[in-house]
């Protein structure tokens, strides 16, 4: 699929009438007024629309991204037995190494149901999860104590993280603007950070693994869980969207875009007013170059925001009128957990 290259979405996809907007996130960082409300509306009419949209000209150097994949190839390379000692734990840490087949993402509830489909379609990628650090009790797993390349691993982690953090408040600032709040409405909600940087590696796998397998994918049909994610590509694709129509869309890689989807809270938060929508990773586009037996390996980097997770939840302000307000409150730490729950 190719998105338009205008702040706003114009011609859409002919099969299925959806657009994934490229829109230039410069003029949010512009003195001018009229720039970054007109850029803020966009933004709010993606999320409202399609509930992706890829932005281009954003904050975080080219040259960083490219050094963050490069660290992420050199951890998920690391023998396996070091990868294990840093495995994930719990839903309430949420961080650490997961190895393949261990998460399988889905819309299913009950663990019952995701454990069967676990077993007949496990998703092909490993990943590592990286939270804020400082949080009493839930100490990240860093590889520092192994060798130099795991403190460096550290320290760009740490930083980019922070870098990502910035990404997220001034989005919520576009969304806030885009409702006709406050444009630092949602600043007292992202203070903390209670985000999530997940290095993801879709390992090289054979062609007759879809072959024979037409329910295989390498990350199952899902949603989001939070408020935005925000996804950096490497160049293989493989990454759908789901159309209004219900059928997939290619979320074709973009040099220099960071792709930016809304989330399930974010969605209940706005009384679905913004969208949260299905996506998944599937079998890579056919290249010329791809004529052997496997598929080569794919990299991506996702940055998942939250409300920080001590916050209430419940409707916007301009949202719904009295009685109309489809979900009761929650808590954002608790409804993560409860996500998070059902797919580990």
């Amino acid at each position: 699929m190719a998105p338009s290259a205008t702040s706003t979405p114009s011609t859409p996809v002919p099969k299925d009438s959806f657009v994934i907007p490229l829109i230039d996130f410069q003029p949010l960082l512009s003195s001018s007024p009229t720039q970054k409300i007109s850029t803020s509306h966009a933004i709010l009419d993606a999320f409202r629309t399609s509930g992706f949209l890829y932005l281009i000209n954003h904050p975080i150097p080219v040259s960083t991204v490219a050094n963050i994949f490069a660290h992420s190839a050199r951890f998920f390379a690391r023998p396996q037995s070091q990868k294990d000692s840093l495995s994930w734990t719990t839903p309430s840490s949420n961080r650490g190494y997961v190895t393949q087949g261990r998460e399988k993402v889905t819309q299913l509830g009950s663990k019952e149901d995701v454990e069967a489909l676990r077993k007949g379609n496990p998703d092909l990628k490993e990943s590592m999860e990286i939270g804020r650090e400082g949080e009493e009790g839930f100490p990240n797993q860093w590889p520092d104590g192994m060798d130099e390349e795991g403190r460096e691993f550290k320290s760009v982690m740490q930083e980019f993280f922070l870098q990502c953090k910035e990404v997220h408040v001034l989005v919520m600032r576009a969304i806030a603007l885009g409702m006709g709040l406050d444009e630092y409405f949602f600043d007292e909600y992202t203070k903390v950070g209670d985000n999530t940087l997940r290095l993801l590696h879709y390992p090289a796998v054979s062609k007759k693994v879809f072959e024979s397998n037409k329910g295989q994918v390498r990350a199952g049909e899902h949603s989001d869980y939070g408020s935005i994610t925000l996804l950096f590509q490497d160049m293989r694709g493989g990454l759908q969207v789901q159309s209004l129509e219900g059928g997939y869309v290619d979320a074709t890689p973009i040099d220099g875009t960071v792709v930016v989807n809304a989330g399930d809270l974010l969605a209940r938060w706005s009384n679905d007013l913004i969208r949260s929508t299905k996506h998944r990773v599937v079998e890579p586009p056919l290249r010329k170059e791809d004529t052997g037996e496997e598929y080569p390996a794919r990299y991506s980097i996702a940055y998942f925001c939250n409300p920080d997770f001590d916050k209430w939840i419940e409707a916007l302000p301009g949202t719904c009128e009295e009685g109309e307000k489809k979900y009761e409150g929650i808590n954002s730490g608790d409804y993560l957990v409860q996500r998070l729950s059902a797919t580990f």
